[in-house]
């Protein structure tokens, strides 16, 4: 499939068949509609259930009216709603049948074409879905390895747990028992900060200690302490604090759920990052890409759960335009609108670029040099650099795993500046 936007939509256009379905994802109840390829209703409507029952009725409708049409292929379309349409579309591809994907914006935007009215249905949804499949306004189900979609799941439930470990530091409330602490630990959720609220969570069980209790402590909780100094800081402050001295019970108890949330998280954070690690192993042309210096494991297993097999793709512009980083602009007549992302595609691969574009700035002697070259030579501004770096990377990437190659520092550089 070439990248080029109107060649791929041509070569969409090529594969219309016959006949087309359109079928509206649900979580319990699916319905299903089909068309012909000049657009004509064909059948009536079929609701079937989200089980093997369902599934199986679904497959003797299609094959009832191939029978009654005398048609030989079928395209089966369907909006990609939440995961309730995984199951569905694995099911119908182990079927033989060729299963497509239409974006749920161009459903929202094509719905008044039949009868120029905004209501919505299920029956008008599969409709809907079934005329965009017959334009050619579908996208292929990318098949993946097992490899790829365990990335995937478990790049997900990391977003989750960090959001939990962030959470509960964030709710870690100082301000009213023990302001004076930041005064010592300036960031709450270093280890200093942690063992400390764990063993001494209010400053009137700080004032009965000396600072060997302290350091004693600390050494129990981590292999290196914080010292003497602070410790004695830690002392001075308490007893002088100006922190509430009543519900301390209460306060107690939520800083103890807090920072037991805070340990499962932080354990399950440790689970999630070495099954990963254990996974990347698994794919051929990892190895390559972490060579390059300023590629992350997470990074990189961020851009390959939500991409899958880079391979794949036909060229880095494609990778770019699957997350929603290609360009998009208005204009009409003398008019010319300003020039912008278009944002549309998947927002956690556009998110894993874009750190990985700014670690590879920060970390990479072929990056940096042509972000300063973008900035200070081409007077570009500097988030259009990094947008610029990012397709830089998109290509990086998909050659590695197209070619198998190692990656060449030379090849970043475009051709006039290797031949100054």
């Amino acid at each position: 499939m070439n990248f080029k936007m109107q060649n791929k939509q041509n070569q969409l256009i090529e594969r219309i068949t016959p006949q087309h379905l359109g079928v509206d994802i649900a979580q319990h109840v699916h319905v299903a509609r089909a068309v012909n390829f000049r657009g004509i209703v064909v059948g009536k409507p079929l609701s079937f259930e989200n089980n093997e029952e369902g599934f199986t009725r679904l497959l003797n409708w299609i094959q009832e009216l191939k029978q009654m049409k005398n048609l030989d292929t079928t395209i089966v379309g369907m909006e990609p709603t939440g995961h309730y349409w995984i199951n569905l579309s694995k099911w119908l591809v182990k079927q033989n049948m060729d299963v497509v994907t239409v974006n749920p914006h161009h459903v929202k935007r094509n719905k008044e074409n039949r009868d120029n009215t905004q209501s919505k249905s299920d029956k008008k949804d599969a409709l809907v879905i079934a005329d965009m499949v017959k334009n050619g306004y579908y996208a292929f189900v990318r098949s993946t390895s097992e490899s790829f979609e365990k990335l995937r799941v478990l790049m997900a439930n990391r977003d989750v747990i960090v959001k939990r470990l962030v959470s509960s530091i964030n709710q870690i409330n100082l301000d009213v028992v023990f302001p004076e602490l930041r005064q010592v630990f300036k960031d709450v959720s270093c280890k200093g900060a942690i063992a400390t609220l764990r063993l001494f969570p209010t400053p009137a069980e700080l004032c009965s200690l000396q600072p060997q209790d302290i350091v004693t402590g600390w050494k129990s909780c981590m292999k290196r302490h914080s010292g003497y100094k602070k410790a004695r800081s830690l002392l001075v402050l308490a007893k002088r604090s100006i922190g509430t001295k009543q519900a301390l019970d209460a306060y107690k108890l939520h800083l103890e759920q807090l920072l037991e949330e805070y340990d499962l998280a932080s354990s399950q954070l440790e689970r999630v990052t070495q099954e990963v690690t254990n996974v990347l192993e698994q794919i051929p042309f990892v190895n390559q890409i972490l060579a390059i210096k300023g590629i992350s494991e997470i990074s990189l297993a961020g851009i390959l759960g939500e991409a899958g097999d880079l391979s794949g793709f036909a060229h880095g512009n494609a990778l770019l335009r699957h997350a929603g980083l290609h360009l998009a602009e208005a204009s009409s007549g003398k008019w010319k609108g300003q020039i912008v992302l278009s944002k549309r595609g998947r927002s956690r691969l556009r998110r894993y670029l874009f750190l990985a574009t700014m670690s590879l700035v920060i970390n990479n002697t072929e990056f940096k040099a042509l972000h300063s070259n973008n900035v200070k030579v081409k007077k570009i501004k500097r988030m259009k650099s990094i947008m610029k770096l990012c397709g830089k990377l998109a290509r990086v990437l998909v050659g590695i795993a197209r070619n198998g190659s190692a990656y060449k520092p030379e090849m970043v550089f475009p051709l006039e500046q290797l031949a100054a």
